[in-house]
């Protein structure tokens, strides 16, 4: 029988590559393709096809953990969350929806021009139904600098609800109804005043108020406060859900809010 046998002058590779520690060898392997990138691209031009598969492969899997991660650490950041809640501030100033009362205290922190918000508009409706009498809900402002029109809206909102906290709440609701038309900017939202019956005078002139501009300022910086960075943002009795996610994941919190013992309904 024949044996196969490795001349010294072949094995020698392989000997030096099992010596070598790891360390050594990816430095020689990285300084050989950095003064010889070519060997790279013929690799690629030789095999576009694998390439790119393999290139798309790296590509999901890359995408993957870094979604795995982000969950880990919101939950991590959840359930902490429940031990140690935060506390918002909530002033005669806010617009109130739901009995004053309630268990259940949802704050959002949103931009009424963000079509993620409109998502949250939708779920805090169903919310809202779900829990009927056992929530109040309170609207508060995160207007993003991208979206051209969110700040007037948050000020019209604010210099409605001077003049009528129930009026706020029907504008609120008007705007994420047509949303599409905030392109319109005031002239819209003055529509939507005048159909409410509100004194445009008035709203007029304290949509520039500094009573308007510290409620909104207030807002923003407790939003930050709370590492609200994008909107829509919730707290649901101090727990923070940051996106926007569907009514499932609401009553999802609740349940463990009762589970705990926090919240009794």
């Amino acid at each position: 029988m024949n044996h196969f046998k490795l001349t010294p002058l072949l094995a020698l590779p392989f000997i030096t590559i099992s010596c070598s520690s790891d360390k050594n060898f990816k430095t020689k392997l990285e300084k050989t393709l950095v003064e010889n990138p070519e060997i790279v691209l013929k690799v690629i031009e030789k095999n576009p096809t694998k390439f790119l598969m393999t290139l798309d492969r790296a590509a999901k899997k890359a995408k993957e953990e870094m979604a795995n991660q982000a969950q880990k650490e919101a939950e991590k950041e959840l359930e902490a969350a429940f031990s140690n809640p935060y506390v918002p501030n909530i002033s005669k100033r806010d617009v109130i929806v739901g009995p004053k009362d309630a268990p259940i205290t949802i704050i959002e922190y949103s931009d009424f021009e963000c079509p993620f918000c409109m998502r949250g508009y939708t779920t805090m409706q169903e919310v809202l139904k779900q829990y009927k009498g056992k929530v109040r809900f309170i609207y508060k402002h995160l207007p993003l600098s991208f979206h051209p029109h969110a700040m007037i809206t948050a000020k019209y909102y604010e210099a409605i609800a001077i003049q009528s906290p129930s009026k706020a709440t029907e504008f609120h609701d008007q705007v994420f109804l047509n949303q599409s038309k905030l392109k319109n900017g005031e002239a819209f939202l003055t529509s939507v005043a005048k159909k409410l019956d509100i004194n445009i005078i008035k709203l007029k002139k304290d949509i520039n108020s500094p009573q308007v501009i510290a409620k909104i300022e207030g807002d923003i910086k407790e939003a930050k406060e709370f590492g609200m960075s994008g909107t829509p943002g919730f707290l649901v009795n101090g727990i923070p859900i940051k996106g926007a996610y569907p009514a499932e994941y609401f009553t999802q919190i609740i349940n463990k809010l009762k589970t705990k013992g926090i919240v009794k309904l």
